[in-house]
């Protein structure tokens, strides 16, 4: 009777610590990533432009009120002009389009033709954060969300811009590149609308209230639960849900990132993982659009491998995804790489499905890309290499242009390189030696440039110097004058 009793006390002891443990990881997810899990929802996995542009046609082709659609890159190609041709037609039939593109990400892709047309046929376009007098470096913040909703019914939440390189040409032997998304029906749409909201408010008037759904009147629409995590800059809102993901998970931590520039304190996360019996797997590029993040991503294997991180490199033209899964039950789909301007600089929008059925998805979807990827090892005397991988480029049929702020991510990579070779707080590897020597060879230029015209480099931090000075000085007027304007004063009639 005693012992039967007994093992009642531990059965009841060990449902209780397991639902202490939900409700701690509930409460941590939700104040990590600034978002409440959403239940009811129905979701589907999306690979490549080949599936991502025609469910993103269909739904803007049955578009009855609205299109809100945000994209950090448009071009100005034949994937381009076949979204503004269906945006610019729904428009013209009476349907309310509002379209936001990135003035960093726009520039060279797309001409102001382009949107000028767009706008004539009644399209709402609005440009996100151009480069203004009185904020020097606010332009290097930057809007790198892809949102497609429609109705307030579906939505679109997504790593792809709109572009012939996400589609290829076989034509010519040019590949697509790989990238993920997924569409969304349920309450979490709402969560996803208000985000498209906040940054079309920062750029003009902001949509009125009644226009926007409410998540309490949305049907439900599955069984999957899910949190729209919409981060801005320096709030780290995603850095912190990884960071908490890589130290709860038990059995499997598989992240794909286009841009991986980890951080210090992910990467000794990742390490802590590893050590702790978890399998962790990261899965990048091997040939990029953006060189020196390129360097620096592989600068930093090293460590990871050292620990027993798997790292591998995908053997086509560009892996543009930025997805993660861990233990088959959570799942991560959106915009943010695994670098500092994702994580502190941008606006980004991801969603985060806490799912088994959904995780199985991306587990298979992630050993399917491990069949076309190289895995990089550590060889005496211990230098990474690449387990046969033939020569592959990030080829699109054109010129490739990235964000400064992956390339931002990048020198800041560099940056951290260079101090911990000066101030010798950690150990480099031979991986690093090239980019030492580059950053080196720059330094000892910039400097015999400086002793032997020192204007040149003078004269360009003076007028920076003399353009911030005075941005400051306004930004402090405007602040002042708003401080003594009169509260409550009487309306004219």
């Amino acid at each position: 009777m005693t012992a039967s009793v007994s093992r009642l006390d531990a059965e009841r002891m060990g449902r209780e610590a397991v639902s202490l443990r939900r409700m701690l990881a509930e409460q941590a997810f939700s104040r990590a990533g600034g978002a409440p899990l959403v239940p009811g929802n129905r979701v589907r996995l999306l690979r490549d432009a080949a599936e991502n542009y025609p469910a993103w046609l269909e739904a803007i082709g049955a578009a009855e009120r609205t299109v809100h659609f945000e994209s950090y890159i448009i071009h100005e190609d034949a994937a381009g002009r076949q979204f503004a041709e269906l945006l610019a037609a729904k428009a013209r039939a009476g349907v309310r389009v509002r379209l936001i593109y990135d003035w960093l990400g726009g520039l060279p892709h797309a001409s102001r033709s382009f949107w000028r047309a767009l706008r004539q046929a009644g399209v709402e376009v609005r440009c996100f954060n151009p480069p203004r007098f009185d904020s020097p470096f606010g332009w290097l913040s930057r809007d790198h969300r892809k949102v497609i909703v429609v109705d307030g019914r579906v939505a679109f939440v997504t790593g792809l811009c709109v572009g012939q390189r996400w589609v290829g040409d076989p034509s010519r032997g040019i590949e697509p590149w790989r990238d993920t998304g997924m569409e969304i029906r349920g309450p979490a749409v709402a969560d996803v609308e208000q985000a498209f909201a906040q940054t079309w408010a920062l750029a003009g008037s902001p949509i009125p209230g009644d226009e926007l759904p409410d998540r309490a009147t949305l049907a439900v629409a599955g069984d999957v639960p899910l949190r729209v995590v919409a981060t801005i800059p320096a709030t780290a809102s995603l850095y912190r849900l990884d960071q908490l993901i890589a130290a709860m998970a038990q059995r499997t931590l598989w992240l794909t990132d286009a841009y991986f520039v980890g951080l210090s304190g992910y990467i000794q996360g990742l390490r802590a993982a590893v050590m702790d019996g978890v399998d962790v797997r990261l899965l990048v590029p091997g040939a990029t659009d953006i060189p020196i993040v390129r360097a620096v991503s592989r600068a930093g294997y090293r460590p990871l491998l050292e620990a027993g991180v798997r790292v591998f490199e995908w053997n086509g033209p560009m892996l543009h995804a930025k997805t993660a899964v861990a233990d088959g039950l959570w799942a991560r789909v959106g915009s943010t790489n695994l670098n500092l301007a994702s994580w502190i600089g941008n606006w980004e929008l991801d969603v985060a499905v806490e799912s088994e059925r959904f995780g199985q998805e991306m587990q298979d979807l992630y050993l399917d890309d491990l069949k076309r990827a190289s895995e990089i090892v550590l060889r005496p005397p211990r230098r990474v290499h690449v387990v046969g991988r033939e020569a592959v480029t990030a080829s699109s049929g054109e010129p490739g242009h990235g964000s400064a702020g992956r390339a931002a991510a990048g020198a800041i990579g560099i940056g951290s390189m260079i101090g911990a070779a000066i101030t010798n707080r950690r150990a480099l590897g031979p991986a690093e030696a090239r980019l030492m020597a580059v950053a080196g060879l720059v330094l000892l230029l910039m400097t015999v440039v400086a002793l032997l015209w020192p204007r040149v480099v003078v004269l360009p931090f003076a007028v920076i110097g003399v353009w911030v000075a005075v941005a400051l000085l306004l930004r402090a007027w405007r602040l002042w004058r708003s401080t003594r304007e009169p509260v409550g004063a009487p309306l004219e009639s």
